[in-house]
């Protein structure tokens, strides 16, 4: 991958190494002694990514990123258009799998399609992770992907990897290191400031177009700490209670979806022509 982090020790062999601890870390079943094996001597790789996260998501660098893209100043584009640039995301050094980018958002569309569930969430599967067009944009990995949190107040201990906050300089801040920090009790989740990455990007890019429920399976999907341990409540609102339930009938679908099998693109494609055309404008602001 030539985009990203330069720095070999926190850079991913591929994302989907990224994507494996997360299902490896919350496969079905698992307990939460169980995922405490995930630590930096069993994964040293996603645990020096971490190390990077933790340290480099800072409030100012959260607000500096939301301000360089959120205006969505970065042309247009069809969702098959984005799909076919992130498809030039490639690692040919990954030997797990011939899939394309493509394949893999069809993996988790189809699947929540044949479970039935409603039109718009078949859309939410496709398009759910073409945030991560941000590396080709030049932005490292730690700012692209990674289970996502709030910034501006305590970091929780059910983030992944908390003892890596320390070297973060709002650690030093004491106003960012109190519950609530610069937020309001029950102030919900679309009013806080989540560490930067593909999730609040593509939320950002599809704000104009679908409900809510939709929405906050974009923005909150890598937000582990929240719809798996039950985190940061204390900033939810009623709102916010009432989507967390779509947001994990997502989740699955995100972590355990990917299989061996190929879609077929072409026979697919007209179904999904007229799923895109339902509820986007043929080129969308990035």
């Amino acid at each position: 991958m030539s985009a990203g982090d330069s720095e070999s020790a926190n850079h991913l062999p591929n994302l989907d190494v990224w994507e494996d601890f997360v299902v490896g870390r919350y496969k079905q079943g698992k307990s939460a002694s169980d995922f405490r094996q995930y630590d930096a001597t069993a994964t040293p790789r996603v645990a020096e990514f971490y190390r990077t996260n933790h340290e480099k998501q800072t409030l100012d660098y959260v607000l500096s990123k939301e301000k360089q893209y959120f205006g969505l100043k970065r042309g247009k584009k069809s969702v098959w258009e984005a799909a076919e640039y992130l498809n030039t995301l490639v690692d040919d050094s990954d030997p797990d799998t011939d899939l394309t980018q493509i394949e893999h958002l069809l993996q988790t569309s189809e699947a929540i399609r044949q479970d039935g569930h409603p039109r718009w969430m078949v859309l939410v599967g496709f398009i759910h992770d073409l945030g991560k067009c941000l590396c080709l944009y030049g932005e490292p990995q730690w700012g692209v992907v990674g289970d996502t949190f709030p910034v501006g107040c305590a970091w929780s201990d059910q983030v992944v990897f908390p003892e890596y906050f320390s070297a973060n300089p709002d650690a030093s801040n004491p106003q960012y290191q109190t519950k609530y920090g610069i937020y309001e009790p029950s102030c919900g989740l679309e009013n806080v400031h989540m560490s930067f990455g593909h999730d609040g990007y593509i939320a950002g890019v599809m704000k104009p177009y679908l409900c809510d429920e939709a929405l906050y399976m974009l923005r909150f999907h890598s937000f582990y700490a929240w719809h798996r341990h039950g985190a940061y409540q204390y900033l939810e609102n009623e709102k916010d209670r009432e989507m967390l339930g779509w947001v994990k009938k997502f989740n699955p679908y995100d972590l355990y979806s990917k299989g061996h099998s190929k879609p077929d693109l072409q026979r697919l494609k007209p179904y999904y022509d007229d799923l895109f055309a339902e509820f986007l404008p043929e080129k969308l602001s990035w």
